[in-house]
């Protein structure tokens, strides 16, 4: 290529030195020098010509290869991508799988333990009212004995001072005394039953309620959808 450069040069130059025909922009050029220099370029052209159309084919085959491979790459890479969600949602469903039975679980087990407590609940509470029962009976009971042996016990005082007026008006003041004071005491403890009786009741009360706000916490949970991004933990359960 090199060649045909220089005697396109030579040719240039030789034209640009060439003696001008007057009244005209024509020239006199030494023939044989110029159909030399065309030789020279007619036999160089082709060699470089054979060259140039080497590098095309060259590259032809280059582009070929690389768009192959390309093509490789890129069906290679769609199928390990069509894998890899592939693989992805498999493994997403799995945990989701296994968040519905954890999420089924501890819902059984809330409700188990919701019902021991529930059960134990009412076996404290037939417990309670049962022991307050027997308890404001022997209250009731010792108020009345003690009411009976007050009135019995004035009744005697009574008795004995029925032939002296102050006496027997001191006798039924006092007799008066010890009935009040006698039902003043039953009414006194019937009001410590009664009020025992409704703390023990306040405390069920509470106790069904921390259950209940547990069980609810829990199906809220479960409603909320499941999912994957930072894998908080799926349930945890405040009263």
């Amino acid at each position: 290529m090199y060649r045909v450069f220089e005697a396109l040069d030579e040719l240039v130059t030789i034209v640009e030195e060439a003696r001008g025909v007057p009244m005209t922009s024509s020239c006199v050029v030494p023939r044989g020098d110029v159909l030399e220099l065309l030789d020279d370029v007619r036999d160089a052209l082709p060699r470089e010509v054979d060259d140039a159309q080497d590098v095309l084919d060259k590259r032809d085959e280059l582009i070929d290869k690389a768009r192959a491979e390309s093509d490789a790459m890129v069906n290679g890479a769609r199928a390990e991508a069509d894998s890899t969600v592939t693989g992805a949602n498999d493994e997403a469903q799995r945990m989701i799988e296994d968040a519905r039975a954890r999420a089924e679980q501890i819902m059984a087990d809330a409700h188990a333990e919701s019902e021991r407590m529930v059960a134990a609940g009412q076996a404290e509470y037939q417990n309670l009212v049962e022991r307050s029962r027997a308890e404001s009976e022997r209250m009731i009971e010792a108020g009345r004995a003690g009411y009976e042996r007050a009135i019995e016990d004035g009744r005697h005082e009574q008795s004995r001072l029925v032939s002296q007026t102050e006496v027997v008006q001191a006798a039924h003041a006092e007799s008066a005394r010890i009935v009040d004071e006698a039902h003043a005491e039953a009414d006194r403890q019937r009001v410590e039953c009664d009020a025992y009786v409704d703390g023990k009741l306040a405390e069920f009360s509470e106790l069904l309620s921390t259950t209940l706000r547990t069980v609810d916490s829990g199906r809220n949970h479960l409603r909320t959808p499941p999912t994957m991004a930072g894998r908080t933990p799926l349930y945890d359960f405040q009263p």
